[in-house]
């Protein structure tokens, strides 16, 4: 689970004004922390069905999400997968 501190870190390198929390943008950035915590406990816990089901469901709702946002503005599809360290 991330933590409310943790989400507001990856809000505040992500936001567009000073109230942002529902755009794109910050939306796939903690999509993109949850994936890697529950990437990090998939490597503990193999066998964790439930773990694996909420993974590939985060994987492919930030990919439906991506994809908006690469349809509205290439260009800033292309600086927030640099900003997120994906689709290297």
């Amino acid at each position: 689970m991330i933590t409310s501190e943790k989400k507001a870190e990856v809000s505040k390198d992500l936001r567009q004004h000073d109230k942002d929390s529902g755009s794109p943008a910050v939306q796939a950035g903690i999509m993109t922390a949850r994936i890697a915590e529950l990437t990090d406990h998939m490597k503990a816990h193999k066998h964790d069905f439930a773990a694996r089901r909420a993974l590939l469901s985060l994987v492919g709702k930030r990919k439906r999400l991506l994809k908006y946002v690469a349809e509205k503005n290439g260009d800033e599809y292309l600086s927030l997968i640099k900003k997120l360290g994906i689709r290297r």
